[in-house]
């Protein structure tokens, strides 16, 4: 008999399950951001002040990136500990979630 046909397929069928095994170990940041409640997040078009007076003081204000031409506005980023907000001028253009651990898959920290 020629087992040689089998081992292929066999060895095929180990490696799918065992990256099915390890894929189920992590945490995707998307389901954790779609488990929590999204209105904790800053909306689109709120002003600085009021992401400010609504969430408190961020812990980080990095330097704005941009603005080099018209067409380029600068954007602010402003780090909360379960977010990061981006400001347009003043206003708010989108919030993300930050990772919650090394081990969770998605967007990476903010450049600093």
């Amino acid at each position: 008999m020629n087992t040689t046909r089998f081992a292929v397929p066999l060895c095929a069928l180990l490696f799918a399950a065992s990256g099915l095994a390890s894929a189920r170990a992590e945490t995707l940041l998307i389901e954790r951001v779609r488990e929590e409640n999204p209105a904790q997040l800053p909306t689109r078009g709120l002003t600085m002040a009021q992401v400010e007076a609504r969430y408190g003081a961020p812990s980080q204000k990095l330097e704005p990136r941009g603005g080099q031409k018209r067409q380029w506005p600068a954007i602010h980023r402003w780090v909360y500990p379960a977010f990061t907000v981006y400001f347009e001028k003043n206003k708010v253009i989108d919030a993300v979630a930050n990772k919650a651990s090394a081990g969770e898959i998605g967007p990476k920290p903010p450049i600093r």
